[in-house]
């Protein structure tokens, strides 16, 4: 079965080294892994024994360490070893008579030490009986794509020990370990989770997360690496940091160009992974988004913590003015064309198709605008020209636009009346779209009001029913308030409603030539299923007042 077997080599004397050839074939080796063990507190014997699973290992450059000493045990190739590969091993004793350490070669990533059969009799100990876990486990380092040395297993241990913890405003406590910039000690934010799939740098960059701390309910996180096409902000990071059950140590991405890990060590963002985020997401589902607290210095008692968190609150803080830009700017940037899907929805193909480069002219109010948004008005065929948040409105219409766009953002909606105050009067002399934020600066400008969700809404996966299209649409969405369609006027109609609370997701105003949507039509991460609200607006701008009509009503679904 194998070019070169050789026979178990036996050595004497507590602490000696074992030097085996491996001169296995590639297919034989991928099935093999090479086990020492400690027998009688004497004698070391060595020899290859059959995976578990008898099928090839993918073998990696290893290190193992025995009793804090590094040995270098190491082998090339992913498909086997390379012929008259040397391997070289210390075991140290645990006991007289028992195994004093197991170590395998070509073990898969963060697997035990002692590989092989746990049964009874047929261990390769040599008349031990069984494997025993040492206390010299391995660890995998030098893989391409690996992150930085601070991933790397703490002495002689192959998992992260415990060094943060995150404490919510109500006492609760869940360990884990740092990761991105850890050296300010404390970090304060609301956490909230988000149960996107796919898609963390954008949530990551996304100005709506501002002043937040997110929990990913996707275990795994990092594996793509940061690339610098999926920027939804040239500003970097905004939130304030992340929660994951596991970092990925390994990066598979072609447009990588850095890990999560350094990323949000430039950002200065802090991370914690290992925390148990199914409980975390129950408790914020069930107690209501809560302030938290990310600390790394272990003099500060849980209760310190916790008082912390409880003094800080979202409500009333206008963050709008933190995101925004400082100056007016032109936007032409259209989606570029590896990513355009039009073709693939559909939806709003005709639009489209009449709407030359620049010949609309939107002006888009800035209250933390992701780039995305402005790559799909420009593919529109509109030239966009961003202005700060509290860009006078007079200011607007001296710009003589076809129409005024309100963008996503962060924070109270009710903390920026400068903002409804602009939206008051622009509406019913132009056309005007609004997401988001939007959505709620402009439900407050028809003179309703807005409220706190019990958790918010933030994920790639929420239903809403269109009544514009008589469709039901998957959205993305990123926002903790709501607009009470009890204080609406009756010229304003509730168009859109999410069909798992039954809160307002978009409106419309035929008298004001208004749309609103609470949600994310560009997605980014997620369905492109209400990207023809991009049309909708377009629509507006060409046809005037009174275009959008809604085929059915809303009646049984709860509005």
């Amino acid at each position: 079965e194998t070019r070169e077997r050789e026979t178990p080599k036996r050595v004497s004397g507590i602490g000696a080294w074992a030097h085996v050839t491996a001169g296995q074939g590639p297919a034989e080796a991928t099935r093999s892994a090479l086990v020492a063990a400690w027998t009688d507190g004497r004698t070391l014997a060595a020899q290859p024994s059959r995976s578990r699973i008898g099928r090839p290992r993918a073998l990696h450059r290893s290190v193992v360490w025995c009793e804090g000493i590094r040995t270098g045990f190491v082998s090339e190739g992913l498909g086997g070893w390379h012929a008259g590969a040397m391997s070289a091993m210390r075991v140290l004793p645990m006991a007289e008579g028992r195994c004093g350490a197991a170590v395998a070669l070509g073990v898969a990533p963060n697997a035990r030490a002692g590989l092989g059969p746990r049964r009874r009799g047929r261990g390769t100990c040599g008349g031990a009986g069984r494997i025993s876990h040492p206390p010299c486990p391995i660890l995998v380092s030098g893989r391409r794509g690996a992150s930085s040395s601070s991933h790397a297993c703490a002495a002689s241990k192959p998992w992260r020990e415990n060094d943060a913890r995150l404490v919510l405003e109500n006492g609760a406590v869940f360990p884990g370990y740092s990761f991105g910039h850890t050296s300010s000690e404390v970090y304060l934010a609301e956490v909230v989770f988000n149960t996107s799939l796919t898609g963390y740098q954008e949530i990551l960059t996304d100005p709506s997360y501002h002043g937040q701390m997110v929990c990913f309910t996707q275990p795994h996180i990092g594996n793509v690496g940061i690339n610098e096409g999926d920027m939804e902000c040239e500003k970097g990071c905004h939130l304030r940091g992340v929660v994951c059950r596991h970092l990925s140590e390994t990066v598979s991405n072609y447009r990588s160009v850095e890990t999560l890990d350094e990323y949000l060590k430039r950002q200065e963002v802090v991370g914690i992974a290992g925390v148990d985020t199914r409980q975390l997401t129950r408790q914020l589902r069930d107690t209501g988004s809560l302030v938290g607290v990310v600390c790394t210095d272990a003099s500060k008692t849980d209760a310190e913590l916790a008082e912390m968190a409880s003094s800080w609150s979202i409500l009333g803080k206008d963050l709008l003015k933190e995101v925004t830009c400082k100056e007016p700017y032109q936007w032409r940037d259209e989606t570029e064309e590896e990513w355009e899907f039009q073709a693939i929805v559909g939806g709003g193909s005709d639009t489209v198709a009449t709407s030359k480069a620049g010949d609309l002219k939107v002006v888009a109010y800035d209250f933390g605008i992701k780039s995305n948004i402005l790559k799909r008005l420009s593919s529109r065929g509109c030239d966009v020209t961003v202005v700060p948040a509290d860009y006078p409105w007079e200011e607007v219409l001296k710009m003589e636009p076809d129409g005024v766009f309100f963008s996503n953002g962060p924070g109270d909606p009710s903390a920026a009346p400068y903002a409804v105050d602009n939206a008051k009067n622009i509406i019913g002399k132009l056309p005007c779209f609004g997401i988001c934020m939007g959505h709620q600066i402009l439900g407050q400008a028809f003179g309703g009001t807005t409220f706190k969700l019990k958790f918010g809404h933030h994920g790639g996966n929420h239903p809403i029913k269109n009544t514009l299209t008589d469709a039901i649409e998957i959205s993305a969405q990123n926002h903790n308030f709501a607009v009470d369609p009890a204080t609406l006027p009756d010229s304003v109609q509730v168009t859109h409603v999410n069909l798992n609370d039954g809160t307002v997701a978009g409106m419309v105003s035929k008298e004001l030539n208004v749309l609103t949507i609470q949600y994310h039509p560009e997605a980014s991460p997620g369905p492109h299923d209400a990207d023809v609200a991009f049309d909708q607006f377009v629509q507006m701008m060409k046809e005037g007042k009174g275009v959008l009509e809604p085929k059915i009503d809303l009646t049984g679904y709860g509005v």
